[in-house]
């Protein structure tokens, strides 16, 4: 059951959502989530209830000591609400949490019951899947939703895609038959590094968001945390002449693909928004480009060897940035 007691009257709301599991490669979005909620100050006060959707034991619950007295957790989604302050405030409502087992159309039913109740205007979902893309250019992030008078107004890609998927796209289909806009926010991971943390694709998730709702987000130590990482992974890359030339062949390959891109328009495009963004005071496999199950940390694809890069202190090198990239509706593109 959902409690609504205690939430304020919100100002043009906007619902946006991650959950962990097959939609979260790296754990990219959900993090993306948390740091909103973190950042902001959100607090929880609402949530589903676990025994509707989850199997605990594909899910299990974990027990923690407070106070000397023994608690569990239950695996479940919540929900919270926190308020985007500037010239035009407008509130966020927060939904985190993991990929229910079971029941996903009363899932998404009692969600948008939920949206509905407080007046939510848009629904965004933050996703991220498996790709063939190098850890050493930006993050593809693609903004895509079912609704084609909203992919015109908010410059988004009509999705077309067809095959297996998971609760975000269940979920952004169930808002498109309930009358609610939607989007779905995709950030590309390599699949030859999938393990989480990524905050370099967690960056780019918030960067997109930004963009999409014309707000600025706080990030914290995200810059530093990515700069970290990527280096980290240049370092284990560097170590094994298989991976180096692998690296190297996603690189080359996306920058062909990315040529006719690089116009003045577009790179006066990209300037304009890390202006903006500098202008503030203030479980199991991942979905695929091809919808199937990914790998691990740092894979030798000819060997299939398998590293977990430890990431060292950050360096003075430059922010990672995300920008928008072709993949489609959902991670089985």
């Amino acid at each position: 059951m959902i409690e609504l007691e205690g939430v304020p009257e919100l100002i043009d709301p906007v619902m946006v959502a991650a959950f962990e599991g097959w939609n979260d490669a790296g754990d990219a979005a959900s993090t993306a989530v948390a740091h909103l909620e973190r950042e902001w100050k959100g607090e929880v006060f609402a949530a589903l209830d676990a025994e509707d959707y989850y199997d605990f034991q594909v899910n299990r619950p974990t027990v923690f000591m407070d106070g000397g007295v023994r608690k569990i957790t239950w695996p479940t989604t919540r929900l919270s609400v926190v308020r985007v302050g500037g010239e035009k405030p407008r509130d966020l409502v927060l939904v985190r949490g993991i990929e229910p087992s079971m029941r996903w159309r009363s899932f998404c039913n009692e969600l948008l019951g939920f949206a509905h109740e407080l007046g939510v205007e848009l629904v965004v979902i933050l996703g991220a899947l498996l790709g063939d893309t190098p850890h050493t250019r930006p993050v593809p992030v693609s903004g895509v939703t079912s609704d084609p008078d909203l992919a015109q107004r908010m410059d988004l890609e009509e999705t077309k895609y067809e095959g297996p998927t998971g609760i975000v796209g269940v979920l952004q289909e169930a808002c498109t038959h309930a009358g609610v806009p939607a989007v779905s926010l995709w950030a590309a991971v390599p699949h030859y590094v999938s393990q989480p943390p990524n905050p370099k694709a967690t960056l780019a998730l918030l960067n997109r968001l930004e963009d999409l709702l014309d707000l600025r987000i706080p990030q914290g130590e995200l810059p530093e945390d990515a700069r970290a990482w990527q280096v980290g992974v240049d370092q284990l890359a560097a170590e094994d002449s298989e991976v180096a030339e692998y690296v190297q062949t996603l690189e080359e390959a996306r920058d062909t693909a990315e040529l006719p891109e690089a116009s003045g328009e577009a790179i006066a495009r990209e300037f304009e928004r890390y202006l903006r963004r500098r202008d503030v005071g203030s479980p199991g496999g991942h979905a695929t480009a091809d919808g199937a199950d990914g790998g691990s940390w740092l894979r030798d694809t000819p060997s299939g060897k398998n590293r977990p890069p430890k990431p060292p202190k950050p360096d003075s090198s430059d922010s990672p940035d995300g920008s928008e990239g072709d993949d489609e509706d959902s991670p089985e593109n």
